[in-house]
């Protein structure tokens, strides 16, 4: 596999009152108009994150489009799981609507954040979302019991397959809190309510399963990573394969996250962030070979 960088599409200008900083987990939906519009967690500078987009041309997805000039998906109100910040993770169409699983936040007094999956719904083709519900859908497990989060939900074969990132640790190094996560799967039948049973991004091509995800360390950052599988349960790690690395300088040079995949037409783009979890925005790649 391997990747040619085409560079940074999008970071907000600082002028607006939500949007200021970051432009978190790029979340790309193909329309049938030709345009991709890729969901973003834009923050204040306090770090409170609100879900916006960024429409960008399918044959040229360095051309911006538009974007929201408010938000799309506010944060809720005080002492819910999400009032500290929303930030998309996948989008899907459904009955001619679309459905947003997103993060939500909430600060921790012991444990720096907590961070569970919810949802909301559109019928406008993403310009505003109403929640689902007020609480999570992917609420805490025994298991699970500091992050869970959906960020692939897929149709196939009458069922919903979720990937979602899940844990119940910190570590700590040089006296912060970094969280640590891992890759699990689960089926929903409704789409919503999900089996008990990092952020993957899981697409099909050829028969096989394929997932992004971003890796890393206290020591080194985060790098994107690379599985494939065969049944999307079982997986080969296979980071090597990744085919695309930090740059020698500029924006992604540092940290290379959150990973999303779009095909279109013969051409395949990866959606990204760079330094510092997409402190200076998002940016893309285009796909040479598998």
């Amino acid at each position: 596999m391997k990747w040619i960088k085409k560079g940074l599409i999008y970071g907000p200008d600082g002028d607006s009152w939500w949007a200021q900083r970051w432009a978190l987990q790029p979340t790309p939906f193909l329309r049938a108009d030709g345009v991709i519009r890729v969901f973003v967690g834009l923050r204040t500078r306090q770090g409170v994150s609100r879900v916006g987009f960024v429409d960008v041309s399918a044959d040229n997805p360095a051309e911006v489009i538009g974007f929201s000039r408010e938000p799309a998906l506010d944060i809720g109100v005080p002492g819910a799981f999400d009032e500290n910040g929303v930030v998309p993770c996948a989008v899907v169409e459904r009955e001619g609507q679309l459905y947003l699983y997103y993060a939500g936040y909430q600060l921790g007094q012991k444990v720096k954040f907590y961070v569970f999956g919810g949802l909301a719904v559109t019928a406008d083709g993403g310009a505003t979302f109403q929640r689902y519900s007020r609480v999570p859908i992917c609420d805490r497990t025994d298991d699970e019991l500091f992050f869970r989060v959906i960020h692939t939900m897929m149709y196939e074969g009458g069922l919903w397959r979720a990937w979602y990132g899940a844990g119940s640790e910190y570590t700590v190094q040089d006296g912060k809190q970094l969280p640590k996560y891992n890759i699990r799967y689960a089926e929903a039948h409704d789409g919503v309510e999900l089996s008990r049973v990092g952020r993957p991004y899981v697409i099909k091509h050829d028969g096989r399963y394929k997932m992004f995800y971003s890796a890393g360390t206290a020591a080194r950052g985060y790098r994107l990573a690379y599985a494939d599988s065969d049944n999307g349960i079982t997986w080969e790690r296979k980071d090597a394969e990744v085919g695309i690395e930090v740059s020698p300088s500029g924006w992604d040079s540092q940290m290379q996250a959150y990973p999303s995949i779009v095909m279109y037409k013969d051409k395949v783009y990866l959606f990204y962030n760079g330094n510092n979890y997409g402190e200076e925005g998002f940016g893309y790649a285009e796909l040479e070979h598998w």
